[in-house]
């Protein structure tokens, strides 16, 4: 299942909330060291996490925000966790942490957030830098522009193994042939015309469903392109006059 399928029903029910309530998730694990918490797990907001000294753990929350904890804790992890979340200040608080993202040197430099693809599941190629990917699944990727035949190469870092791909003309979509040395590579360098691109890949845990924790995941894994696609359609569930946050 791949990032569009898996926020279908998601999508619907944040609709709903918009116009009626807030939202009530729980915080799903980015990272982690100690504190018996592995990363994407999902952790309630009201239970309490004990760190011992030199241990820490970074939760993301739907309210869009990253929160760090250090050792030694032992406390919920939000205070207010039962009150749910607003989600047009999640919204709001996404797109800030977009802005400040989009602004760094690196991703600048790669020019990763001056180019939106159509979803959040397109793997832009014709580009350097982070992408996202679900657990299992296979890249999907994708061109800004179609109008010619282009040929690229995929190699691992090591180049133990060279992929030769055509794109057809008018072909802008494209998913990973089936290639068995792939599994398990997380960078990958692609070819386009003597250019050559670094694309490295991180997983987005299945425990990762509501859409502003998905957003906020992504931004905080660098995919810029996905978090932005995905923070679009969000922003379409919102009431007309709720819209006031420019997303692009």
């Amino acid at each position: 299942m791949n990032i569009k399928n898996r926020i279908t029903l998601p999508f619907i029910i944040l609709v709903l909330l918009f116009h009626f309530e807030k939202v009530a998730a729980d915080l799903i694990v980015l990272q982690a060291r100690g504190g018996g918490l592995k990363v994407g797990e999902s952790v309630s907001a009201t239970k309490k996490i004990v760190l011992k000294e030199g241990e820490r753990v970074t939760l993301i929350g739907s309210d869009g925000k990253s929160i760090k904890l250090r050792g030694p804790f032992d406390d919920v992890p939000v205070k207010d966790g039962a009150n749910g979340t607003d989600p047009k200040k999640a919204l709001a608080a996404l797109i800030a942490t977009r802005d400040a993202r989009t602004s760094s040197v690196g991703v600048v430099r790669s020019g990763t957030a001056d180019v939106d693809t159509p979803d959040p599941a397109a793997i832009d190629i014709t580009r350097g830098g982070p992408r996202c990917l679900d657990v299992g699944a296979k890249p999907e990727f994708w061109r800004p522009d179609a109008t010619n035949e282009q040929a690229f190469v995929m190699y691992p870092i090591d180049r133990s193994w060279r992929a030769d791909l055509i794109w057809e003309k008018g072909q802008s979509r494209m998913t990973m042939p089936d290639l068995s040395k792939f599994e398990g590579v997380t960078t990958v360098l692609v070819n386009i015309d003597q250019q050559e691109f670094v694309i490295s890949f991180s997983v987005i845990p299945k425990t990762v469903k509501d859409p502003f924790i998905l957003t906020a995941w992504l931004l905080e894994k660098g995919c810029v392109q996905q978090a932005n696609a995905l923070l679009r359609t969000i922003a379409t569930s919102q009431p007309s006059d709720a819209k006031a946050n420019s997303v692009n």
